[in-house]
């Protein structure tokens, strides 16, 4: 295989159609400087690297199961409740709309966004736990790693490679939009790093530090959005809420009594407005100060450049901890994903006990056993709730628990 490392992108694109937007800043990262895909392959005649990219992540199986996949509450809880595809397509509305502003490619901020959450199991962050205690003895499990491994390896649509084939840059943003990796990283990205390096000491782009943001930004609101659906907490539990009280105070005051569904669209857009507001106002400050006159320069500068005023910190730290306390920990909650990490646990030991009761194709993966833990690994994290719940009753032969019938993963950070 060549060296992608050492080469430039296959097929760069040239024209009109492709030249940057003149407004675009020098520090955004530009589809013309890419450093390519790990296996090269012409480029697009219509689309940039990066849209390319966002494409190949839509159309993937992976981002597909997103939507059978826990946030907070099961996917058949309800119609309205967010899964993990409804909060990704959320995460990039903020992205893009952020990225335009800041002059940055909106492609890329868009395609980091629609990955960031690819890796998660079935449970959310209660599948997450458990399948990283049942397989601590090989490396455990984490869902940031898995999303690497999942776009370089699992996903199987081309006939020429594994994986989706992105570029350097998205791939950069999967792994690092959280920040730098400063110690040393054992599993997925360990060995894709080794072959193809990410500089997992440096800060990424500012289009991939833009999308962790607008992930923060995205859960903070659409939760507050399903627990009051849910009747975890009530209006007037928000009106001393850090951050959301003012405004939901604001809310009443100026309307009345509303309908649940209009005041949560009016507080919603208003909590949502201040934090992308502060966000962009922070960070051009941040970019001011420095005077970042290309994206090098942004992974050089040895922090964050995208974030929120000290003071928004403060208070979305603070309704985070309201969250945590209201919600992610509320009895209903704690209880169905005590079951969830249940099920996730007994499933991984019949399976490791018994491969054939895998797909062939995954029985034929399997060896000696820490290579059989490894695929059953893989298995799991890749199922929906419904699947994993199905495939835990028929290898079991219990009923179905009708914990599950309600609240599970809580996001416990």
């Amino acid at each position: 295989m060549a060296n992608a490392s050492s080469q430039a992108p296959a097929g760069r694109l040239t024209g009109p159609l492709f030249e940057p937007p003149a407004s675009r800043a020098a520090y955004a990262t530009k589809p013309e400087t890419s450093r390519g895909r790990l296996h090269p392959e012409p480029e697009s005649a219509t689309r940039t690297c990066y849209q390319r990219d966002r494409d190949r992540i839509i159309h993937s199986t992976a981002f597909r199961r997103l939507k059978h996949k826990t946030q907070v509450f099961v996917q058949h809880e309800g119609d309205y409740y967010r899964t993990r595809m409804t909060h990704s397509l959320e995460v990039a509305q903020i992205a893009r709309s952020a990225a335009r502003v800041l002059a940055l490619n909106e492609d890329l901020a868009e395609a980091v966004a629609l990955a960031h959450d690819l890796g998660h199991t079935p449970f959310g962050h209660a599948g997450e736990q458990a399948l990283a205690a049942a397989t601590a003895a090989i490396g455990g499990f984490d869902h940031n790693a898995h999303g690497l491994r999942l776009v370089a390896k699992l996903e199987h649509r081309y006939a020429a490679f594994d994986g989706l084939n992105l570029t350097w840059e998205t791939l950069e943003g999967l792994v690092k939009h959280n920040g730098p990796l400063e110690d040393p990283v054992a599993g997925p990205i360990a060995r894709f790093d080794a072959r193809w390096p990410l500089a997992l000491s440096t800060w990424p782009g500012l289009e991939a530090q833009v999308a962790a943001l607008a992930d923060d930004i995205a859960y903070l609101n659409h939760d507050i959005d399903d627990g009051l659906r849910a009747k975890l907490f009530g209006v007037e539990d928000l009106f001393e809420a850090p951050l959301a009280g003012s405004r939901a105070r604001g809310v009443v005051a100026r309307f009345g009594d509303l309908e649940t569904g209009r005041f949560i669209g009016e507080l919603v857009r208003l909590l949502i407005g201040a934090l992308v507001e502060d966000l962009l106002a922070e960070t051009a400050r941040r970019v001011g100060e420095l005077r970042p006159g290309s994206v090098e320069d942004v992974r050089a500068a040895g922090h964050a450049l995208a974030g929120f005023s000290p003071d928004m910190e403060r208070e979305a730290a603070a309704l985070k901890r309201f969250l945590f306390a209201r919600m992610y920990r509320h009895e209903r909650v704690m209880a169905s994903m005590n079951r969830a990490k249940e099920i996730i646990t007994e499933l991984f030991a019949a399976l490791v006990r018994d491969p054939a009761l895998m797909p062939p194709d995954w029985a034929a993966s399997c060896g000696e056993p820490s290579v059989t833990a490894g695929v059953v690994r893989d298995y799991i994290a890749g199922m929906t709730d419904d699947f994993a719940l199905k495939s835990w009753a028929v290898i079991t032969g219990k009923e179905l628990p009708a914990e599950l019938g309600g609240l599970v993963g809580a996001r416990p950070d």
